[in-house]
C-alpha cells in the first residue's frame, strides 16, 4: 500500500503485481458468473494501471448473504453501488476480493474531512501550466477500473458535487482547473463507495448528500457472519489456523459473535472483526491463556472504558470458564 499527502489528505493506492492470466483459485469459492458478468469484455486496461490489480486476497466469509453476485451484477448493470454497515464486516476486504476476481485495477480513496477535490483530480506542478498531473479520479476516468471511495459520508461537499455528472447520465468531468478540459468516463470505470451507518459512534460521519445518493443505484447492507447464536463455522475454520484447537476457535468466535450482538443492540461501542479475533488466536497459539490473551487484545480494542472493558471481560469468562 502506498500513502499519498497531498495538502494534509491522505490518499492510499494499494501497488500489486500484474495479475496473471490464469484462473484465480478464488473464483472456486464463490457462485458468481464471471462469464456473464464480465466487466471488461475484449478489453485490457493500459500496461500503466496494471499494477493496481489485487492479487493474493484472502478469502471473504459470506455467511448466509453473497455479497459477491450482489456486487458484481450491481456493477454490470448499473457501473456503480455502495455497500454500508459497521466497521469489521469486510466492506474494504471484499472491494479487493471483487477487483481481483473480475481483473480490474482499483483505486481507493479515503474520503477524510481533509480530502479536497484538488486531490482527486490533479494539479500543475512547478510554475506555468507545463506540468499537469492527473490525480487518481481522472486516471480512473480515462484508464477504467474501480474508483473505490472509503468512509463516503466523510466526504467534502466540494467533492461529492465534483462527482456528480460523472455518476449520471452525463458521464464526465469537466476540468476547470486544466481550462476546462472535458474528460469522459471510460466505459470500464466502475465506482463502489463504502459507508459506515450516521451515527455520533463514527466521528465525522455526516448525512450523505441527497444528489449523490441517489446515484448510488444499489445498497448491499453489510452484517458480521457470526453474530450472536449464529455461528458460521467458515469463521472457525480461520480462526483455528491462527494456532489453536477447533474447541478454542468456537470458543473465540462465540465471544465475537456475543460481542457483535451487543454491538448491533447498542451495548457495546464496538464489535469484533474476523481478523480481531485471529489477532487474539494467536497470542491463545503463542501459549498465552485465553483470558491474558483476550486482556491484551479484544478488551483494550473495544473501548477505553473501565465498565466496557469489565462488560467485554465478563463475556469472555463466561464462554471460557464455563466449557
Amino acid at each position: 500500500m502506498v500513502h499519498v499527502r497531498r495538502n494534509g489528505a491522505r490518499i492510499s493506492v494499494r501497488l500489486t503485481r500484474k495479475q496473471s492470466a490464469t484462473k484465480s483459485p478464488l473464483e472456486n469459492l464463490y457462485n458468481v458468473d464471471l462469464k456473464k458478468y464480465n466487466l471488461h469484455r475484449n478489453y485490457e486496461f493500459p500496461q500503466k494501471v496494471q499494477s493496481l490489480i489485487p492479487m493474493g486476497t484472502p478469502p471473504f466469509i459470506q455467511g448466509e448473504h453473497d455479497y459477491v453476485t450482489q456486487i458484481i451484477r450491481a456493477l454490470y448493470h448499473f457501473k456503480q453501488c455502495a455497500l454500508i454497515g459497521p466497521s469489521g464486516t469486510g466492506k474494504t476486504h471484499i472491494a479487493y476480493l471483487v477487483c481481483e476476481l473480475t481483473g480490474l485495477p482499483m483505486y481507493e480513496i479515503n474520503c477524510g474531512l481533509q480530502t479536497s477535490s484538488y486531490d482527486l483530480i490533479g494539479r500543475y506542478i512547478g510554475l506555468g501550466k507545463e506540468n499537469w498531473i492527473d490525480g487518481p479520479l481522472v486516471s480512473w476516468l480515462k484508464n477504467g477500473g474501480l474508483m473505490y471511495l472509503d468512509e463516503a459520508n466523510m466526504m467534502k461537499q466540494d467533492v461529492a458535487t465534483r462527482l456528480n455528472p460523472v455518476l449520471d447520465t452525463r458521464g464526465h468531468m469537466v476540468i476547470t482547473e486544466k481550462d476546462g478540459e472535458v474528460v469522459h468516463r471510460s466505459k470500464h470505470g466502475y465506482l463502489m463507495i463504502t459507508l459506515n451507518p450516521f451515527s455520533a459512534e463514527f466521528a465525522g460521519t455526516k448525512p450523505m448528500n441527497a444528489a449523490f445518493r441517489r446515484r448510488m443505484t444499489v445498497w448491499v447492507n453489510f452484517d458480521y457472519a457470526s453474530v450472536g447464536d449464529r455461528i458460521v463455522p467458515a469463521e472457525a475454520k480461520l480462526i483455528a489456523k491462527k494456532g489453536v484447537d477447533e474447541d478454542t476457535a468456537y470458543q473465540i468466535l462465540r465471544v465475537g459473535a456475543e460481542m457483535r450482538r451487543q454491538y448491533k443492540a447498542g451495548d457495546l461501542p464496538y464489535g469484533p472483526s474476523l481478523g480481531d479475533l485471529m489477532h487474539w488466536a494467536v497470542l491463545i497459539g503463542d501459549g498465552l491463556d485465553p483470558v491474558v490473551a483476550g486482556e491484551n487484545t479484544i478488551v483494550a480494542l473495544t473501548s477505553d472504558s473501565i465498565e466496557v472493558q469489565g462488560d467485554v471481560r465478563r463475556i469472555i469468562e463466561r464462554v471460557f470458564k464455563s466449557d
